[in-house]
């Protein structure tokens, strides 16, 4: 699918899952546009692409920031055009919440800023974009929001992270009539560095070239029949 352009939030620290998503995107003929909050990072990420010889963009924005998040859609837009083909909600984040009783409420905000107000403020300022393209969104859950998942202690990050699959199934029912389609990926733990230094290398761990693996398809010609879905990865 050469020539597409691809927009991918949350590609900032090396050594994690959306460096890799990145990669392969690019590696395959996309032009992708990156978004991390830190421009430092992203514009490190950038050009670790672009020495490779593949083509991209850095964009620094806080994406749970409803100004910065319009900006940055009318800004892709008059670089690149009103089309885009796909959009991977990927920015987020991780933290133990403790027991309920115990647990802060600044805690609780903070991982529905990070993992749902992120996705949703990406969503709705690109959806002209992705209308014009008929394209696809691919939203990052976990296992932790899938029905039987063990939460105790994680019930924050889980709640989270089960609104962005709730937002995912939103999109892909009230967008179907326009060729947008929204899908999501609800991986375990993810070979990341953050992952390694904090859990170290025994854990059970799913690769990030099996996450991308997974983005990839479901933002192809492949998956062109399937929207609304989840796609369990352990």
């Amino acid at each position: 699918m050469p020539g597409r352009l691809t927009l991918i939030t949350g590609v900032g620290r090396e050594g994690q899952v959306g460096e890799t998503v990145a990669q392969m995107f690019a590696a395959r003929g996309d032009h992708v546009l990156l978004v991390s909050r830190s421009a430092d990072e992203v514009g490190a990420r950038a050009a670790a692409l672009r020495a490779a010889g593949y083509e991209t963009s850095a964009y620094a924005c806080d994406l749970a920031d409803e100004a910065q998040v319009v900006a940055l859609a009318e800004r892709v837009a008059a670089e690149h055009g009103p089309r885009l083909d796909a959009l991977v909600n990927l920015a987020g984040g991780f933290s133990l919440s403790g027991p309920v009783a115990e647990s802060r409420l600044d805690d609780w905000e903070r991982l529905t800023r990070i993992n749902v107000r992120t996705a949703y403020l990406a969503t709705r300022a690109f959806l002209p974009a992705l209308r014009a393209g008929r394209g696809a969104i691919v939203y990052f859950g976990s296992e932790a929001a899938l029905p039987g998942a063990p939460v105790a202690n994680v019930w924050a990050y889980a709640a989270a992270k089960g609104a962005v699959l709730t937002l995912m199934r939103a999109v892909a029912r009230e967008e179907r009539d326009t060729g947008v389609r929204a899908n999501a990926v609800a991986p375990t733990s993810i070979r990341t560095a953050a992952n390694l230094e904090s859990m170290g290398a025994s854990a059970r761990y799913v690769e990030r070239e099996d996450v991308a693996e997974a983005v990839w398809f479901l933002c192809s010609d492949a998956a062109r029949a399937v929207t609304g879905q989840i796609m369990r990865l352990a």
